[in-house]
């Protein structure tokens, strides 16, 4: 075995450093304007923050290498990034035009998939002057497969191909620019499974390479724009520049006029908008969506939009597990307690939050429509009939929810 120098000591050293002044300075970013001084938004910034710490490595390093590809779950319970909803779960894999791919999987029981490659991010968001998103987003969507369209075998296996030759079915074309899968499944029903999904380029025949001093300060680097991204970015770059988020000059309303609707939606099959909510202790907000066909989604998002405690809170609400009033409308409760409500939207005690909204299949636009009430005025603003739950029946809820979210995941 040879042995060096030392020659690299410096540079890693130095590389080392910038990495930990990047993150000592994105911890400024919990005490910026748009999060409001509260206790406990101070300190879900900094769990934002040393949550995603924990994947920097993993994108920046251990899942990078294009020519070894592992697909990575960049969201779960205690990992919160990108305006993600409760009720899906995200997965990557950095990927390369230059390489062809073999997904192997088996399909669960999740009412909603879709795999889609993405291309090179541009320098600015197309059509604009505002620069992309942090990575690893930003990327420009080329290509995808809905779960409904893979083939499988009477157990519901099957292979998945990415790039390469052309098939006639489960294959996805990626173009010399392509750069990473994007996956994400949405759930419905409480204890649907997941799919099981594995990759490998095609032709690997040997292990991957050690990583060099060199490629340790490029994921230095890498890991440091990372973190300094997130605190930068959210929440004012989805203000800035998402088409279906309201800005904090309209708190408490879903946007009249705005929705996340174009082509790159289509390719990642879905409709979106956001709402800003903002309460007081003795407030609470009705929410009112008229029902209407699709599969559509209702997440509670912290002011850096990383989905609320959806493990052990009741934070989220699908089709199947909502109650709609006889007059053909939805309603939620966000309040700061239970108030008993079937539709209940936990704040978690924050003062400020956002709630997001998905429509999976189907074009029909939704109305929206809120109510700023006292909350010891909440059952009284409702109509007769709504939907109520005794502490057991809230208490078996959240079971289902626990053991759900633990199911989704693998824990």
């Amino acid at each position: 075995m040879a042995y060096g120098d030392g020659r690299d000591d410096e540079t890693l050293r130095a590389g080392w450093h910038a990495f930990c002044d990047a993150l000592k300075t994105a911890g400024d970013g919990a005490f910026k304007e748009a999060n409001p001084a509260h206790p406990l938004l101070r300190a879900d910034a900094f769990r934002f923050l040393t949550q995603n710490l924990g994947q920097a490595f993993p994108l920046a390093l251990e899942t990078k290498d294009p020519a070894y590809p592992q697909i990575h779950y960049f969201t779960h319970p205690y990992m919160k990034l990108g305006g993600d909803v409760s009720d899906f779960t995200y997965r990557q894999a950095w990927i390369s035009g230059e390489h062809a791919y073999k997904i192997t999987g088996k399909k669960g029981t999740a009412r909603w998939f879709n795999l889609t490659v993405q291309g090179p991010k541009p320098a600015k968001i197309p059509g604009t002057d505002f620069a992309p998103l942090h990575e690893p987003f930003g990327d420009i969507p080329e290509s995808n497969i809905f779960g409904h369209q893979i083939k499988t075998d009477a157990k519901g296996n099957f292979e998945l191909y990415i790039g390469g030759p052309e098939r006639p079915e489960n294959w996805v074309p990626t173009t010399p620019g392509s750069r990473k899968l994007f996956i994400r499944e949405a759930f419905d029903q409480w204890f649907e499974t997941p799919t099981t999904l594995s990759i490998e380029r095609i032709g690997m025949d040997a292990p991957r390479p050690m990583p060099t001093p060199q490629r340790m300060i490029e994921a230095f680097q890498w890991a440091g724009d990372f973190v300094s991204g997130i605190m930068r970015d959210w929440p004012e770059h989805s203000w800035m520049t998402s088409g279906g988020v309201c800005d904090p000059g309209q708190l408490n309303v879903f946007p009249a006029d705005k929705n996340a609707n174009d082509a790159s939606d289509a390719k990642r099959g879905r409709m979106a908008a956001n709402m800003i909510w903002s309460l007081k202790p003795d407030e609470a907000l009705i929410v009112e969506m008229d029902m209407h066909d699709g599969f559509w989604l209702f997440g509670m998002n912290a002011v850096f939009v990383e989905s609320m405690d959806y493990m052990y809170r009741s934070t989220s609400f699908s089709p199947a597990r909502t109650k709609v009033d006889s007059d053909n409308v939805v309603r939620f409760v966000i309040a700061h307690d239970d108030p008993g409500v079937h539709n209940w939207l936990d704040t978690q005690g924050f003062s400020d939050g956002n709630l997001g909204y998905r429509n999976l299949m189907s074009q029909n636009p939704a109305t929206f429509r809120t109510r700023l009430v006292k909350r010891a005025e909440v059952l009284a603003a409702l109509p007769q009939g709504t939907a109520v739950v005794t502490p057991q029946e809230r208490a078996r809820q959240l079971q289902d929810r626990y053991h759900s979210i633990k199911l989704r995941f693998g824990i």
